[in-house]
């Protein structure tokens, strides 16, 4: 059975440990065999990664740093220095080690992601049997039976049965979900209720859960700049040491008084501590890490530049319906002129008869109220107005307040319903032949976090724009509410495109959210899209970021995420380089030796790669405010 790369990389590293303390105890006891057991350490503990390094040299063509380590392994051997070969070879195998370990943590996500996503489901026939058929090889509109505490095999409608359904996995909500007849099922997640039916709405590879496995593991492939420019880096640094370690055993030796021993070793262990396995592993092992912790909490990142650039975000961008509101209008203000019981009543019965959002606005608000139901009205549309019903010789009608003319509305009710307007209000009227009995003021309200959201923007210095292609009074009495800096209405598509591309002109790195296909095009031309999940699906393509439940707090989680990895790429680059330069002075003046150098140099590097698993904590928002110092809590790891 073919190992793991990481039980390969321990079972190395185990090896290369065991026969270097064999080596050890030969050489003390005076035998002449021991450099072969530390041969056979450096073999086993280097052979890896020197295979690797010779292979992308010349395929790439590309010098790295673990030709550094094998050169200076086998340089140590050369003047004698087994030991410290071997110990080189250990120190730098365990760091190997510890960063596939570092990879292979980050990437767990993905991993029980595939395996929570089911292989089988259970099909059902028209006799109502089951038979057991491949995800893969159902189709669309087939009907499904999902028994209790099974997996949701595939995306799809709740057909039959009412339930609770675990979407920890899609979502990275704790609280399990209430589901009832026609909504929606997201392939992955959990039936904690009673058996359900439901149907097939989409191909296994077209799935919310195939793509978000999809998305991150794309991501984690995709470098951040800081990751690239390392890189880039890498290979200068490689030649540029290639070339000083002759000049530091030459010029020593030569002009300085130096043996050539003394100088050969310098130069070995220059070729150990200049070595920037720190540098390189600055940015990421911690930007795997930090995409890993995104997907954990419902925030996928197509990249770890975009991930990176939200630190520096500087402009951001809403849509308002669905993205900053709830996307469907609520009863805000309400009045029965007469305190008309059945008024109440024959108004809901008016209402379900209609799908209109504002119909069943009123409809959701009011039908636990009534006490009696007109089933057998007959309902008569007026289109552009509203709807009319005549019961027992009386003539009902609901819609605007200019919908009959022949009534006379008092000068106080005018003011109220002008009021209301202001407000960006839609205002809706009950009439009772010639007279108004009933008016409601209607609104898409903010969700509940959206100002919370806000408020973090604004209080860490980021510009906030409402976009949106609703009117004026009513964007305005949102983006009033919510506090945003900057309200553009009546905008279509292409106005949003090109205010988008003018706040990127000012700002330089600026954000849009939003969720609709007339969102497309601004999300493409941002420097970071961001898409909220439960919108099209084109959105969620084009976005560079994904809130896959509409939940701004993640938005806020995500750019603490981006600062926090922000600050611990820039510290471990500091400190690896801060290291790099102590140890090349201290070998220069002759206070370290190889020992020591080694110890120096990998440690660093473990360091830099523990420092860097500090982004799998997860990170608390209800803790943290921009004008103060930067606080989290842990409150779980992965």
């Amino acid at each position: 059975m073919k190992l793991s790369e990481e039980k390969q990389a321990i079972l190395s590293t185990i090896l290369c440990l065991l026969f270097m303390v064999i080596g050890f105890i030969l050489e003390k006891s005076g035998t002449a065999l021991y450099p072969i057991s530390f041969i056979l350490a450096i073999f086993f503990g280097g052979f890896k990664q020197t295979k690797e390094g010779l292979i992308e040299t010349i395929k790439n063509r590309h010098l790295n740093v673990d030709l550094l380590m094998a050169l200076a392994a086998i340089g140590a051997c050369i003047i004698g220095n087994w030991f410290e070969g071997a110990m080189l070879t250990f120190i730098f195998c365990l760091s190997g080690a510890l960063e596939e370990y570092t990879t292979n943590k980050s990437k767990k996500e993905i991993a029980s992601l595939m395996n929570m996503q089911p292989e089988t489901a259970l099909l059902l026939n028209d006799q109502g049997k089951t038979t057991e058929t491949a995800v893969n090889q159902l189709q669309i509109g087939n009907l499904l039976l999902v028994p209790k505490g099974a997996s949701i095999p595939i995306d799809g409608i709740l057909t039959k049965g009412s339930s609770t359904i675990d979407e920890a996995a899609i979502t990275g909500e704790s609280v399990p979900a209430e589901k009832r007849k026609d909504d929606s099922l997201f392939g992955g997640t959990i039936n904690l209720g009673e058996a359900i039916t439901m149907t097939v709405t989409k191909n296994s590879e077209d799935t919310l859960f195939a793509k978000i496995i999809r998305l991150v593991d794309e991501a984690q492939n995709t470098p951040s700049q800081t990751a690239s420019f390392i890189e880039k880096l890498e290979n200068i640094y490689v030649k540029v040491v290639l070339i000083a370690i002759p000049l530091m055993i030459l010029i020593p030796y030569l002009f300085l008084g130096w043996s050539w021993n003394e100088s050969f070793y310098r130069g070995m262990v220059l070729l150990v501590v200049a070595s920037p396995c720190a540098l390189v592993a600055s940015a990421t092992p911690a930007t795997l890490a930090a995409i890993s912790n995104g997907a954990r909490n419902g925030v996928l990142f197509k990249g770890g530049v975009y991930l990176e650039n939200l630190a520096s975000l500087k402009a951001i961008a809403f849509d308002k319906t669905g993205t900053l509101t709830r996307g469907v209008p609520v009863v805000t203000d309400s009045l029965f002129l007469n305190n008309d019981q059945d008024a109440l009543n024959i108004l809901v019965a008016m209402e379900r008869r209609s799908t209109h959002p504002l119909a069943q606005a009123i409809v959701s608000r009011f039908d636990d109220e009534t006490t009696l139901d007109y089933e057998q009205i007959e309902v008569k549309n007026v289109i552009g107005l509203g709807m009319e019903a005549t019961i027992a010789s009386t003539t009902w009608r609901i819609g605007k307040s200019t919908f009959n003319d022949q009534t006379t509305i008092d000068n106080t009710l005018l003011t109220k319903i002008d009021e209301l307007q202001q407000d960006g209000k839609t205002v809706i009227c009950l009439f009772k032949d010639q007279e108004i009995v009933a008016y409601f003021g209607l609104l898409d309200v903010p969700k509940p976090e959206a100002k919370k959201t806000i408020s973090y923007f604004k209080e860490a210095g980021v510009h906030t724009t409402m976009i949106t292609g609703d009117h004026e009074k009513t964007a305005a009495a949102v983006a009033k509410e919510l506090k945003i800096d900057e309200v553009y209405a009546n905008c279509l598509p292409e106005d949003k495109t090109i205010l988008i591309k003018e706040q990127k002109k000012k700002y330089g790195v600026n954000a849009m959210v939003g969720d609709g296909i007339n969102d497309a095009p601004a999300l493409a031309n941002s420097a970071i899209g961001i898409a909220m999940g439960e919108g099209t699906d084109i959105a969620m393509d084009i976005a560079d970021m994904v809130l896959i439940q509409n939940d701004l707090e993640k938005l806020q989680m995500s750019h603490l995420l981006s600062k926090k990895l922000k600050r611990i790429v820039t510290q471990n680059i500091l400190f690896s380089a801060g290291v790099i330069i102590i140890l090349i002075l201290s070998n220069f003046f002759q206070i370290i030796n190889l020992p020591l150098g080694v110890i120096g140099h990998e440690g660093s590097t473990i360091l830099v790669i523990l420092n860097g698993l500090r982004m799998l904590q997860t990170i608390s928002v209800k803790q943290y405010s921009p004008a103060k110092n930067y606080s989290t809590k842990t409150a779980e790891s992965v």
